[in-house]
C-alpha cells in the first residue's frame, strides 16, 4: 500500500531488497521473486542478497512483516474517542485508493493470501499475520458491536476484492465506489 518508508532495523542495502522484492512479488506473486533478479534491481551480487537475506522464505516473510508494519503505522491507532468509524473506515479507504492510483498494484497481503497454500510456511504466517492485523484493526474500529469482526472481515474483503478488479481493470475509481459501499453497509447495518 502506498504508504511512508518503515525501516526499522534494516540496512539501506537491505531495504533497497525489501523494496525491490515487494514490487516484484505485487507484480508476479512469490515466485517471481528471485535473487539474481533482486540482485539485479538493487545492483549488487545475488550473495550479496543471500547476505543480507539467507533464504528466500526469510526474505519473503521479511518483505510481509514491514509491509504490515507500514499498513499500521498508516492506519495509526484506532481512537473512538477522537474519531468515528467512519473516519476509520475512511482511512483504510485511502490506504487501498493511494496504492491503486499511486502504484498500480495489488496489496502485497492480496497477492500472498492468494498463494498462501503453496508458500514457505514463514511467508504463509507473515500473511496471515497481515489479515489478522487488518481484521484486529478494523474490528476495533467498530468498537463493541458484537458482529465486528464479521463486518471487519466483509469490509476488507470488498476492498481486496476491488482492489484486484481496480488494477485489472485499470480503473482506479472502482476503489472509491467500494470505499463508499462499505460505509454504506456498515451505516446500514447499526
Amino acid at each position: 500500500m502506498a504508504m511512508s518508508d518503515y525501516s526499522t532495523g534494516y540496512s539501506a542495502k537491505a531495504i533497497e531488497i525489501l523494496e525491490a522484492a515487494e514490487i516484484r512479488i505485487r507484480r508476479g506473486g512469490f515466485e517471481a521473486m528471485s535473487y539474481r533478479d533482486l540482485a539485479a534491481d538493487v545492483g549488487i551480487k545475488a550473495a550479496s542478497v543471500h547476505y543480507h537475506f539467507p533464504q528466500k522464505a526469510l526474505l519473503g516473510a521479511a518483505v510481509i512483516n514491514r509491509y504490515t508494519e507500514k499498513l499500521s503505522k498508516a492506519l495509526g491507532p484506532v481512537d473512538l474517542q477522537q474519531t468515528t468509524v467512519t473516519e476509520h473506515l475512511q482511512r483504510l479507504c485511502n490506504c487501498y485508493l493511494a496504492t491503486v492510483r499511486n502504484e498500480g498494484l495489488i496489496c502485497l497481503g492480496c497477492m500472498l493470501g492468494a498463494e498462501s497454500r503453496d508458500l514457505p510456511e514463514p511467508v504463509a504466517a507473515a500473511a496471515r499475520h497481515f489479515f489478522t492485523t487488518l481484521i484486529g484493526w478494523m474490528t476495533a474500529a467498530f468498537g463493541d458491536r458484537t458482529d465486528a469482526e464479521s463486518l471487519a472481515i466483509h469490509a476488507i474483503g470488498i476492498l481486496q476484492g476491488t482492489m484486484i478488479l481496480a488494477v485489472t481493470l485499470e480503473r482506479p475509481e472502482l476503489m472509491i465506489a467500494a470505499g463508499d459501499r462499505v460505509k454504506q453497509l456498515v451505516m446500514s447495518s447499526e
